[in-house]
């Protein structure tokens, strides 16, 4: 028996189809921003946080999720930092972007190389970038089918 206090929840699930860049299937809870990231100064480490004070995300730990962004901006060390924190096992499970990153896909090429570590990066049109949102489920296949769950109520 349900009280009228009760809520109901709904749940949708939507395919989108991204561009693999670097392939692999996770399953995660998605944080979404529709600003840039400098990895450089903007993302720690040690931890996972975004630590850019003016960034959508400020304050949030990317560690464990898939982290979408458009894209990343400021200079190549974003590379370095992502590299890092593949190693200390604090990056992302994956990355979803706005079109091809070269600094993102050149960060995960060199994982793999040279540590034999590396996440999934798939690039998104627009459209279908613009339509994710934070707190959702994501599961990424390998062909670049990208399954996102929403509970409403």
């Amino acid at each position: 028996m349900t009280s009228i206090g009760d809520r109901v929840r709904l749940r949708s699930e939507r395919r989108l189809r991204g561009v693999v860049v670097i392939p692999g299937s996770v399953t995660g809870k998605l944080m979404a921003s529709k600003e840039p990231l400098s990895f450089w100064g903007g993302y720690d480490i040690e931890s996972g946080e975004i630590i850019d004070r003016k960034h959508q995300l400020s304050g949030k730990i990317a560690r464990g999720s898939i982290l979408a962004i458009p894209g990343t901006k400021g200079s190549s060390t974003t590379t370095a930092v992502l590299l890092e924190a593949l190693i200390k096992g604090t990056a992302p499970l994956a990355i979803l972007t706005r079109g091809v990153d070269s600094f993102l896909a050149l960060a995960l090429v060199v994982a793999e190389e040279m540590y034999s570590k590396s996440i999934p990066l798939i690039a998104l049109g627009s459209e279908e970038f613009l339509s994710l949102e934070s707190g959702s489920n994501v599961r990424l296949e390998e062909d670049g089918t990208i399954l996102v769950e929403t509970l409403r109520q």
